[in-house]
């Protein structure tokens, strides 16, 4: 890359959308290397590699072998749909998280067919003009055209931690080194403070950090805490799985005197079917679906961690603007009315909403409202030409713009009223400029406290004018101002804040307002939303004077604090997290990314958010709304729920499957299903764990419960206890019809299939019964799960077939059945699984 490159191009206007296509087609996506995604075919033949399916698969050439040649045809019908659902439920897991990959791509303002575009970084060419502004990340390499106040963290690349001034009009000799080029800017580097205009040079693997980032490896993301210990978990009942699979077979041929061959089958396909290899893929696919169901209900997770998590929070500290309000605001007061014009001929300039297109919607309402008072915003700017810019911070609370006119300087300032007082000297009056003496500061103040009392956000303004060159630096330029008035706008709360404020409450999370805004002003809002409480609210100079100690107790009672600043709600985060509070935080400036990381959750704003908060975060919101959060916990609880459910009822399967096989082989007795069963009944309990209960809906109530406790087990008492008891009721209704009819001298191959008819009617109703350890189907509705409704269809039209069409009674190992035999299996299977749904009634009587 050259410093003396030129741009044959119209800065101001950029490419057009057809030469910015075809610069892409020609040189590639913005990206710093491809990230390769499987296909169907690679993730079939991987999922052929899997332990399991080779274990099949050597079952199915043993029965080529030792049985009939139909056998092995219907063995390897079954591996190809165990795989075919495998590579299906694959495919939609990676899918997902492909998605949101794309969702949570950040974007770039690029100049794009003469006005300023959001374009995805990824389609950014070289020569597109780009806007830099605080809070953004760098794109791509790009040289300079236009900065004012520019500072860029470049440590990412350098090292130095400490932000580099840009200028764009230095001329560098061609061998400087990348870290001193001051002309330029880097991909990975973030604008910590001022804006400026930048033409591309360079893209992806060409940027500096494309060249540092070549030779690295794609990255897999982390497992989560719940995915390691589903793995643990696995590889524990692996090891119970293989003893089952070699002691059940040695009793089929020791005491039942079955053939060893046989025993050999069967042990073979009772280790597939009883290793839960399905349940680390199920975390995951429930965890990417759920990722995926979030994102179109606005919040996009980034993290999978977060999915798992958000089902746990205890604690909501929220923004105000934006958040719980519609950041859509408005001036609706000036105060003094007397000049009116000059206030917002200072907005004004404080406001570059038409000069570059920043999309804060109170430098928007700014300008709005100069327009609408007849000031011709071009004129304006035009005879002020900007020489500096002093962005604002949270530290300072205000924001000045040094402008230089025909014959002089002209300085604008505005901010919090409070701090534009203190840096002023004098004020406008009727007599012009005059002292500002204290009560005139006083009574100011006092009219700022009524504005904020009404639920307005006041701003003041200020400037002052000095002769050629002007101030000489940022404390010089925001000294001895002359303040000019006070600007009231109104964000009105968002329709839905109050409705998710309750619905918080109500599902044991406590909502606090963090804000940077007048006391009056948050306190007002917040009684707009049900937020205030008995009105106690603590301000960022009361929380300075505050111990942590003191902290943590005033958290208990206090749900607003105001003027504050992002290392204050990091105090907060902090205080919550000490007192065992599972917390989400929401937040959208550069200096809110400590909060974001410290929080259990961090929420970015993705419309109004800077990239280095939408980095830190967890959960980006597409519409910054606070209802998004309320709803992402609710499906947060019902993915938790669900996954519970899936896993209890896989575990429950299998469990019941094994202690089905033990029985008749202690009584010597043959045993109850043949191998090729074996493996069908994985396919169904396969295809109900890793589908059917993801699809679950929310039952009722399930936000007016206390949110569970993130420290317990995820394999708790409870589930243990409900495991074991659902598998007692399916092993007691198979083995019960097993016995009954083989006692009553029916021949071998009609006790099997009772077994089997009883197996597969029992596992569909125990799904039934385990959608809900609370609420009883009637509540549910039998067919609210869709797709627990069509597998349910699927195993009975099974069921049907196997039993009533001759020609497949061979290859399934299945006979005829009479009526009594039908009744006796279908009694059984309701009998060993509708005890559950009788309890849930008896519990629900008694409450």
């Amino acid at each position: 890359m050259q410093e003396e490159t030129r741009f044959p191009l119209d800065v101001a206007g950029g490419l057009t959308s057809e030469e910015a296509r075809r610069r892409l087609a020609a040189m590639g996506p913005n990206r710093l290397r491809e990230v390769k995604r499987e296909s169907l075919l690679e993730v079939f033949l991987e999922e052929v590699r899997e332990p399991m399916i080779l274990l099949l698969l050597v079952t199915g050439v043993l029965y080529s072998i030792w049985g009939k040649p139909e056998d092995a045809v219907t063995i390897f019908a079954v591996i190809l749909a165990l795989v075919g659902v495998e590579v299906w439920n694959e495919h939609r897991a990676e899918r997902a998280i492909a998605s949101l990959r794309e969702l949570a791509e950040p974007t770039a303002p690029a100049s794009r067919d003469g006005r300023v575009v959001e374009v995805p970084t990824e389609e950014l060419v070289p020569e597109d003009a780009i806007l830099l502004a605080a809070g953004r990340r760098v794109p791509a390499d790009a040289r300079l055209i236009e900065a004012h106040s520019l500072a860029v963290d470049e440590s990412s690349l350098t090292g130095e931690s400490v932000p580099v001034d840009k200028a764009p009009d230095l001329q560098l000799p061609m061998d400087t080194p990348s870290a001193e080029r001051r002309n330029l800017v880097f991909a990975g580097s973030t604008v910590t403070r001022g804006r400026g205009l930048a033409v591309v040079v360079s893209t992806g693997a060409d940027t500096e950090l494309g060249k540092i980032a070549r030779m690295a490896a794609e990255v897999k993301p982390p497992r989560t805490p719940l995915q390691r210990a589903m793995d643990e978990l696995s590889r524990y009942l692996v090891v119970v799985a293989l003893s089952v699979s070699v002691i059940v077979p040695l009793l089929g041929y020791l005491v039942a005197d079955q053939p060893l061959k046989q025993m050999v089958l069967v042990g073979l396909a009772l280790a597939f079917a009883t290793i839960p290899e399905e349940m680390p893929i199920i975390v995951t696919m429930v965890l990417a679906l759920g990722g995926y169901r979030l994102s179109k209900r606005h919040a996009i997770v980034k993290r999978l961690q977060a999915v798992e998590t958000l089902g746990a929070i205890t604690f909501i500290a929220t923004d105000k603007t934006g958040t719980l309000t519609e950041n859509r605001m408005k001036v609706v007061e000036l105060s003094p009315r007397d000049y009116e014009r000059r206030i917002l001929e200072l907005g004004a300039l404080c406001s570059d909403a038409d000069a570059g297109g920043s999309a804060d919607p109170m430098e928007v309402a700014l300008a709005e409202a100069a327009r609408g008072s007849g000031i011709d915003l071009a004129f304006l700017r035009d005879g002020h030409r900007l020489r500096d810019e002093y962005s604002f911070d949270d530290a300072r609370k205000l924001m000045s713009v040094v402008l230089e006119r025909d014959d002089d300087v002209r300085v604008a300032v505005k901010g919090a009223p409070e701090v534009v007082l203190a840096a002023s000297s004098g004020r406008w009056t009727a007599r012009g400029e005059r002292p500002l003496a204290d009560d005139a500061r006083a009574a100011i103040l006092d009219e700022a406290a009524r504005m904020a009392a009404e639920g307005l956000r006041v701003l003041a303004v200020a400037e002052k004018t000095a002769p050629a060159p002007g101030p000489s630096g940022r404390d010089d330029a925001e000294a001895d101002l002359v303040f000019a008035g006070l600007i009231g706008l109104d964000d009105p709360p968002r329709s839905g804040a109050a409705g998710a404020i309750a619905a918080c409450r109500a599902a044991g999370i406590r909502p606090v307002m963090v804000t940077g805004d007048h006391p009056r002003t948050a306190a007002a809002v917040a009684a707009r939303v049900g937020l205030g409480g008995d009105g106690r609210l603590l301000t960022g100079e009361e929380l300075d004077t505050m111990s942590d100690d003191a902290l943590r107790a005033a958290l208990a009672h206090v749900s607003l604090f105001a003027r504050t600043t992002p290392a204050h709600k990091l105090r907060i985060v902090e205080a919550a997290r000490a007192r065992g509070e599972l917390i989400a935080a929401t937040g959208d400036g550069i200096n809110d990314a400590p909060a974001l990381a410290a929080a259990d959750i961090g929420v970015a704003m993705g419309e109004t958010g800077t990239d280095v908060a939408r980095e830190a975060a967890d959960v980006v919101l597409a519409d910054d709304d606070f209802s998004t959060i309320v709803r992402a916990v609710e499906e947060g609880r019902v993915l938790f729920a669900n996954l519970r459910k899936g896993v209890r009822y896989y575990l429950a399967c299998k469990m019941a499957l094994v202690t089905a096989m033990f029985v008749p082989a202690l009584l010597g007795l043959p045993l109850p299903f043949a191998p090729v069963q074996i493996i069908l009944m994985e396919l169904f309990m396969d295809l109900a764990a890793s589908a059917a209960f993801v699809a679950e809906p929310a039952e009722p109530g399930i936000m007016r419960r206390p949110p569970r406790d993130p420290s317990l087990p995820f394999m708790d008492r409870e589930m243990v206890g409900s495991i074991f008891a659902a598998a007692a009721g399916l092993c007691a209704a198979v083995v019960t019809a097993y016995l009954v009819t083989w006692y009553s001298g029916a021949a071998p191959g009609v006790a099997q299939t009772v077994a089997l008819v009883t197996w597969l009617l029992g596992h569909f109703f125990l799904a039934l019964n385990l959608r809900s350890e609370r609420v009883s189907l009637t509540r549910l509705g039998l067919l609210s799960n869709r797709v627990m409704t069509v597998w349910g269809a699927a195993t009975v039209a099974f069921v049907l077939v196997a039993i009533l069409v001759p020609s497949v009674h061979e290859p399934l190992r299945t006979v005829s059945l009479c009526g009594r035999a039908w009744a006796l299996a279908v009694v059984a299977a309701l009998a060993g699984t509708f005890w559950m749904e009788v309890r849930k009634w008896i519990r629900s009587a008694r409450s």
